[in-house]
Formats: C-alpha cells, sequence, structure tokens
C-alpha cells in the first residue's frame, strides 16, 4: 500500500484514489505533521480532490520553512484551527482583512431558492429603510387594503412592475410578503421625476394617500447610503492603486504599457517625486478580467494571441511577479476569468490560475466582495468593496438618467445609482445570478469607504455620500466589438488613492 496512504490512516484520514497522485506531488518532510496540526478532529474523513486541494510551498517566513495554505469551496472550516488560520493570512497578506466573501457549496437549485432570495433580499432592504423617519410607521399591504377611507399609509414593497398611463402618469405595481398594490406617481408632482428611474425587483418605500386600493403617491424612497458617513483618514501615509481588465492572452494586451506601470510602481521610472509617490503604494485592486479567456464569445479564438487559458493565467503570473513583494495584491474575478458567469462568482480557480497562488502577495477573493485594508492600532481600515461590473450595462441602457448623463462614457453615474439602491443589480436579468435562500450576497448592507469596479474601460473617480467612487480603466486597445457597439475605451490609466489625505491621483501609462 502507498506509504502516503498508510500515513494518512494513522491519523485517522482516508484517501480517495483521485487525491492520492496528488499528494504525493507534494511529498514534502513536514506536509503530514503540519496537516494533522492544522486539524483538531479524531474522526475519521474522507479526504477527496472536490473537497480539498493542497498547497505547500516552502517559504521564508515568522511562521516556519513550510507554509499551508487549505482553501476550497466545500471547505472543513470546522477542522481546521481558527487561530492558525488567522495566522496564516495575516503573514501572507499584512493589513488586508476579507470581511466578506462568497464560500457557498454548490447545489441544486429549485423555484423556492429564488423565492427565498428574494424574500432574503426584501427583508434586508426593508431593515435598511425602517431607519429612515418617514418610514418608522410603515404597514403591510394586506391592511392597507382592508382601509374603507381615505388615509395617509406608508409601506415598503418590491417593485413588481412599472407602466405608464394613457395620460403619461407613471403605474408602480409594488408588493411584499402579505400582498401587491397599485402605485400611481402623477406627473405633475415632485416624485415623479424619482420614479422614472425605478426599475423592476429594487426595494423601495412610498408614501401617499390610498383610495380605492390604489395609493396615490407624494413622496419615495430609496435605501441609499447616510448622507453623513465619516471621512475616514488614515494615520499612515499609504497608497492604493486600482486596476482592471488587463486581458492578458489578448491580441489587444498592452503588454508595454502594463510593464511599463509595473516598473514604475517598483521605482524604476518617474522622477523624485514620482519615485516616492509609487514606493507609498501598499495595495494593488485587481477587478476583475485579468485574463482574456477561451470560449468566452463565439470567435474569440481569432483575437487571442495565447489560446490556452492555464497559459494566460502563467503569463499573468510572471507579469505579476515582478511586482515587488510589499505590494499585497488582491484580486477576483470577472466574465473573462475562468469562473462561472453567475454571481456572486467564486475566488479564482486553482486549477486553471495555479501559478498565481504560488506569489506569496497574492490574495484571491470572490466577485463582489468586502475588503478592510490599513488596519492598525489606532485606525479601523478602509472597506473596500470589490465588483467587476457585469450588471452594468443593463442600468446605463435601461435608466433614463444614466443615458442622459452619458454613463457609458462616465462609470460613476452607475455606481452611485447603485449606492442608492444599496445592490449590485436589482433587476432580475441584468445579470445571471445564483440564488440563495439565506442572503442576497449583492446587497450592499454594509456601507464601503470605496466602491471599486471595472468593466466599463474607461477610468472615473466621484465621491457619493461621503463614499470614494472608482471605475477602472483598462489594459487593452478598443476591440473589434467595442468599435461596433460605440465604446470608446480610455486604457492605461491607474487610478490611486491616498489614504492620509483621501486626495486621487490618474496615472497614465498609455
Amino acid at each position: 500500500m502507498n506509504k502516503l496512504v498508510v500515513d494518512f490512516l494513522d491519523r485517522g484520514y482516508l484517501l480517495s484514489p483521485n487525491i492520492v497522485d496528488r499528494l504525493n506531488e507534494l511529498s514534502k518532510p513536514d506536509f503530514l505533521n503540519l496537516f494533522n496540526k492544522k486539524t483538531k478532529t479524531q474522526s475519521r474523513l474522507i479526504l477527496d480532490e472536490d473537497l480539498l486541494m493542497f498547497l505547500v510551498e516552502e517559504k521564508n517566513s515568522k511562521i516556519g520553512e513550510v507554509k499551508e495554505f487549505i482553501k476550497s469551496e466545500k471547505s472543513l472550516a470546522d477542522d481546521i484551527s481558527k487561530d492558525d488560520a488567522e495566522l496564516v493570512e495575516s503573514e501572507a497578506a499584512p493589513g488586508v482583512i476579507v470581511l466578506k466573501e462568497y464560500k457557498k457549496v454548490p447545489k441544486k437549485r429549485d423555484v423556492q431558492d429564488f423565492v427565498e432570495h428574494y424574500r432574503s433580499r426584501y427583508n434586508s432592504l426593508k431593515n435598511i429603510l425602517l431607519n429612515r423617519v418617514e418610514l418608522v410607521n410603515s404597514i403591510s399591504i394586506s391592511r392597507i387594503l382592508n382601509k374603507k377611507e381615505r388615509e395617509n399609509v406608508s409601506l415598503i414593497g418590491l417593485v413588481f412592475d412599472k407602466s405608464y398611463t394613457k395620460n403619461n402618469n407613471l403605474m408602480l405595481t409594488i408588493e411584499d410578503i402579505t400582498g401587491s398594490i397599485k402605485v400611481l406617481a402623477n406627473k405633475g408632482k415632485e416624485s415623479y421625476n424619482l420614479c422614472k428611474d425605478i426599475v423592476l425587483d429594487e426595494v423601495i418605500g412610498v408614501k401617499g394617500v390610498v383610495g380605492n386600493k390604489i395609493i396615490f403617491l407624494n413622496s419615495v424612497f430609496f435605501p441609499n447610503t447616510p448622507s453623513n458617513k465619516i471621512i475616514k483618514k488614515s494615520n499612515e501615509d499609504v497608497n492604493v492603486a486600482f486596476i482592471s481588465d488587463i486581458h492578458v492572452g489578448s491580441v489587444n494586451f498592452l503588454r508595454d504599457n502594463f510593464l511599463r506601470f509595473v516598473s514604475w510602481l517598483n521605482g524604476e521610472l518617474g522622477d523624485l517625486e514620482q519615485k516616492e509617490f509609487a514606493k507609498k503604494i501598499k495595495y494593488l485592486f485587481i477587478i476583475g478580467d485579468a485574463v482574456d479567456g477561451v470560449g468566452v464569445y463565439p470567435g474569440q479564438e481569432e483575437f487571442l494571441d495565447i489560446k490556452d487559458v492555464v497559459e494566460q493565467y502563467n503569463e499573468l503570473a510572471k507579469l505579476l511577479d515582478m511586482i515587488r513583494k510589499d505590494v499585497t495584491i488582491i484580486i477576483c474575478g470577472g466574465q473573462h476569468d475562468t469562473l462561472r458567469l453567475d454571481e456572486p462568482q467564486p475566488k479564482l480557480d486553482r486549477t486553471y490560475a495555479g501559478e498565481l497562488f504560488r506569489l506569496p502577495n497574492i490574495v484571491s477573493v470572490s466577485n463582489p466582495s468586502l475588503v478592510n485594508i490599513g488596519k492598525n492600532e489606532i485606525f479601523e481600515g478602509f472597506d473596500i468593496l470589490m465588483y467587476h461590473g457585469a450588471s452594468f450595462h443593463h442600468y446605463k441602457d435601461n435608466v433614463e438618467s444614466l443615458r442622459k448623463n452619458d454613463a457609458t462614457n462616465n462609470p460613476s453615474f452607475i455606481l452611485q445609482y447603485l449606492l442608492q439602491k444599496r445592490h449590485l443589480a436589482p433587476t432580475h436579468g441584468s445579470v445571471s445570478f445564483i440564488p440563495d435562500a439565506k442572503e442576497d450576497f449583492l446587497v450592499i448592507e454594509r456601507v464601503p469607504d470605496v466602491l471599486a469596479s471595472g468593466e466599463m474601460h474607461r477610468p472615473d473617480v466621484s465621491n457619493f455620500n461621503n463614499i470614494i467612487t472608482i471605475n477602472c480603466s483598462c489594459w487593452q486597445s478598443k476591440t473589434p466589438f467595442e468599435e461596433k457597439i460605440g465604446s470608446n475605451p480610455d486604457p492605461c490609466k491607474v487610478p490611486v488613492l491616498n489614504l492620509k489625505t483621501r486626495e486621487i491621483r490618474i496615472i497614465g501609462f498609455g
């Protein structure tokens, strides 16, 4: 019998055949002892490739010559020492705390999952809306429908339908868990213009007069973010860089420009002031579409310089490995990465992006995810909400105010719009998503200090209710598809945020 199998049996673990070869490849003297140290349980476990993936690397670190990183969609969370796990994370990524990321186990979904998913969304956003003074006395729709006389009412509900009457008034159908009711917004009232930007499936609050089982709208309220949010400033002079849409593997990838950025980041380019500025960068966020992928759209192979997705990630790893190691790189996926298209998207797949995980300064997170950086003894750190932005196209095309503000070329308007909704993709169909009976992961429950995104291939920075919004540039020249749809990318520009002053500079490498 294989010695490795025997060693695991002695420790109470039964190996499935499909993982034996993988573990043999990792034959390092300290592996078994380290694994045994990390696990608490004494009961027998069956370890297979789907349940557990190992990566053992020899590193020079404060916790020993061999550092283990165990991650899995089906994690052995109950069997891994919490203290040890936190120690490994803090050593691998100092100053980075992942506050929220998607880790759910894949499973079969049915209709009830969608029902519970929307119920969870409704309850989460309802609790936010109830913080508004105007809505504290909100009642259920079933109670409103039972009222016999005209009366002022307020309610919180999910938008089921939206249409216009023959007089061009706006009619909404609102529902909660007790029923549904029509809400009429008269075109002569101030609330009418706000209602024009309402989208299906978002949760709103309304106040008005009920009569004949219709509410005549006076005011409409969105979950929004508080206008009095504390403006955080770090006590340390630290910079943070934001990039996305590198598209390694594409024939349009601007490699020379990206290498110029890497050289600048390493303090090798620019005058003395620029070099000092670059050396202050301690965090680099990569927000999706790091590679171009394979088979993302029909005929893509014609536009690929690297036609193997593993080789694309290998090339990406080589480029990122050139960056000085005191810069922590936080990366999430996008539509072009080797992940499911359904959101939320899990972390990058080690099967394809294995070389990335060999870099000591890489932190892989889900899309979306909430990450805290820069926390120290006297500063609570900045909360960065990362979302690549697959939903953006739906809203820039379907929301009147976004069209008027040319959100295609000014994506900050999209980010501000979604912060008002407190949801990254409120409309069913704006993105393909995985329903979750316990939580709608795209709800923005915790208000971030920074909302950072990509997808639109244009840098754009704004401030909304003391939240910094950053849409990243790209590292790809204009593609035939972008030419066809009239998109105007603005590549090779890097927004850099200073945590002490909150100043943002956009550095160009074109």
